[in-house]
């Protein structure tokens, strides 16, 4: 099913924690965007995968988004060998715009994802790359934050969906809020985590005169037709 935005995430919330205002508005915009998460973050603390399977799929309908699906790929184990299968998602479902994690980050996952789906969106593209399905070039990859910022190549305003990404965080209650005798507390546990995220966007939008606004990094260029903020 082919998307208009592609928003990939190594484990179950990390999309909805760096991206998720954006996806909500680009989903009210009327564009068509699938969710990928590549692990099901077996290796976290608290919650099952079957769980946050769950959560994640809650978290999609809360965003309006077309489909969310997870890879099955081990957590704490993404190598090089899951490149093709990157690739052949990407030419299965075609999108104009691939969101991917910001390749300077504290967790693993997030790094070695980051290279995985560069290499595997740049070879998708390939008509003579040995994977599946017909060459898909991508229009351009952009890079959210999860834990670690840098300055953003541009920010999108996403004050008025704020509500939704504080909804659809909410949803991964077994990382966030968990409950029951075997939970332990986490980074993510912690109510300062919220809070982080709310900092960052928040200063995100103070830099633009708004609420809350959203980071994003692409590695070329963002062409502009003038000088002038608002082009005629």
């Amino acid at each position: 099913m082919s998307v208009d935005l592609l928003v990939i995430g190594p484990h179950p919330d990390d999309l909805e924690i760096g991206l998720a205002g954006t996806i909500a508005r680009h989903v009210a915009a009327g564009y068509r965007v699938g969710l990928c998460d590549l692990t099901a973050g077996e290796l976290g603390s608290n919650g099952t995968p079957e769980e946050r399977r769950a959560e994640a799929q809650a978290a999609a309908d809360v965003l309006g988004a077309a489909w969310r699906e997870n890879l099955g790929w081990p957590d704490g184990g993404l190598t090089a060998d899951h490149v093709r299968p990157a690739a052949e998602f990407v030419r299965q479902h075609r999108p104009s715009v691939v969101a991917i994690p910001y390749w300077d980050d504290r967790h693993p996952d997030h790094v070695a994802s980051s290279r995985i789906l560069q290499e595997a969106v740049f070879r998708s593209g390939l008509r003579r790359y040995a994977a599946g399905g017909e060459a898909w070039r991508v229009d351009w990859i952009c890079h959210y934050f999860i834990n670690q910022t840098a300055p953003p190549s541009f920010v999108i305003d996403v004050s008025a969906h704020y509500d939704t990404k504080r909804a659809a965080l909410a949803c991964h209650r077994t990382q966030f809020r968990p409950v029951g005798p075997d939970t332990v507390p986490t980074r993510l546990t912690a109510s300062s985590f919220q809070q982080l995220i709310e900092s960052r966007d928040s200063q995100f939008g103070a830099q633009i005169g708004v609420a809350f606004a959203e980071g994003v990094i692409v590695r070329e260029p963002v062409e502009r037709v003038s000088l002038f903020r608002t082009p005629s």
